[in-house]
């Protein structure tokens, strides 16, 4: 199996090569090669999300995914989300993927969480269904590997609380239950 199934998909998608060289004068190698991961996996989500009958931009969700985690050019703690956001707002780079940035950690950072993490107190939760397939996505891709969620539920169980774990996996099923 080839590393990134739907390559050939990807670099369709109107501007993506435009944010994969934006991404890539940013990030380290393993920050573009993760994003390229989770790109390919929200590609596949959203394939079958829209055979089932359900609205989905994919050109959205694939160039969301692709800049997800821009903010690592700057941070590589738990406000990369937050620092990637300002960087594709000064950039003018369109609302939805600064959105997208800052909702993808985890399954979201409520506003009374985002206190207790010293963040703006705002709420960090996806809201669009893009949002969401791209939190869950990079959920399961580890570096550029795609896992399973027992893998994830088992690396969070280790790093934080059941809450962010019941949250995460709330997040997967929601997912899941679009691609059935």
């Amino acid at each position: 199996m080839e590393k990134f199934q739907n390559f050939k998909n990807l670099i369709k998608v109107p501007k993506f090569n435009e944010y994969l060289l934006f991404l890539t004068e940013n990030c380290e190698n393993n920050v573009v090669l993760h994003s390229i991961a989770v790109s390919d996996y929200v590609y596949d989500f959203g394939i079958k999300i829209r055979k089932n009958g359900n609205d989905f931009d994919i050109e959205t969700a694939v160039l969301g995914a692709l800049l997800h985690d821009i903010g690592r050019s700057k941070s590589n703690y738990i406000d990369h989300g937050i620092v990637g956001a300002e960087i594709l707002r000064k950039n003018n780079f369109n609302e939805k993927f600064a959105k997208i940035a800052e909702r993808h950690i985890g399954a979201g950072i409520s506003k009374e969480e985002a206190v207790d993490l010293n963040l703006p107190k705002i709420d960090y939760i996806p809201e669009t269904i893009e949002e969401k397939v791209i939190a869950n996505a990079d959920n399961l891709i580890f570096n550029d590997k795609r896992v399973s969620i027992e893998l994830v539920i088992d690396k969070f169980r280790k790093r934080t609380n059941v809450n962010v774990v019941n949250k995460v996996l709330l997040l997967y099923h929601e997912v899941d239950n679009l691609l059935k």
